[in-house]
């Protein structure tokens, strides 16, 4: 069995090493930063720390098939950017009718989070902006992509994708999504996100309440 050699300590620290890469944005009046939702926000914060750029959050829940709610078959972003697998649902032969009921109720958990997250804030106004979209990784490529398509349905002049980590083949085809992709490391023996973490707990609400509330001091990642 390979060995493989972990990359981050953690994903303040993956958040830093991605900072860097996304270095020509720096100091851009036209910048703002969206980390998804939970695990993104840690590495967006040291993103927008360094890039001196606001801070929000881009919610994305998994749509999970009927019967497997782990089998993933699509996402779905706020604002309503939907990635559906046609293959999958082909070959599970899911209705209309059955997508429609697991994309409502995700929606609806997509709302309530949104309001326990930025209670009595509205969220920052993307139109005619440069949103720069952070994840702690990257592994299907569907929940970035409903975020992309989410925050162009919203206004966004340019869509910018950046991860510490993810598979080649899925950066090379979100290229086709958004108007720079920016990974950091992809390892040739890609399995999932978290083999390059020392630290990958999960990410809890108040967490993601944590980061969102606390000031951003952007020398903070200098």
């Amino acid at each position: 069995m390979t060995r493989t050699t972990r990359t981050f300590r953690d994903r303040r620290e993956a958040g830093r090493v991605l900072a860097r890469d996304l270095a020509d944005y720096r100091d851009r009046t036209d910048v703002l930063v969206l980390g998804l939702a939970r695990g993104g926000l840690p590495v967006a914060r040291e993103v927008a720390a360094f890039l001196r750029a606001p801070l929000d959050v881009c919610l994305v829940r998994k749509l999970g098939v009927p019967q497997w709610p782990e089998l993933a078959m699509g996402a779905v972003a706020t604002g309503g950017g939907v990635v559906l697998n046609d293959d999958l649902l082909r070959s599970l032969d899911l209705t209309d009718d059955q997508v429609r009921e697991v994309l409502d109720r995700e929606t609806v958990e997509l709302h309530r989070r949104e309001g326990a997250y930025r209670p009595g804030r509205d969220p920052l106004e993307l139109t005619g902006r440069t949103v720069i979209l952070v994840d702690d990784g990257i592994a299907t490529g569907a929940s970035m992509i409903a975020a992309v398509r989410s925050v162009r349905q919203a206004g966004a002049a340019r869509v910018v994708v950046g991860a510490p980590v993810g598979p080649a083949s899925v950066c090379r085809t979100l290229r086709s999504e958004a108007d720079d992709v920016v990974c950091s490391r992809t390892p040739a023996n890609f399995h999932a996100v978290g083999q390059v973490y020392g630290d990958f707990h999960q990410i809890g609400d108040d967490e993601v309440r944590e980061t969102l509330d606390s000031p951003l001091d952007v020398n903070e990642s200098d």
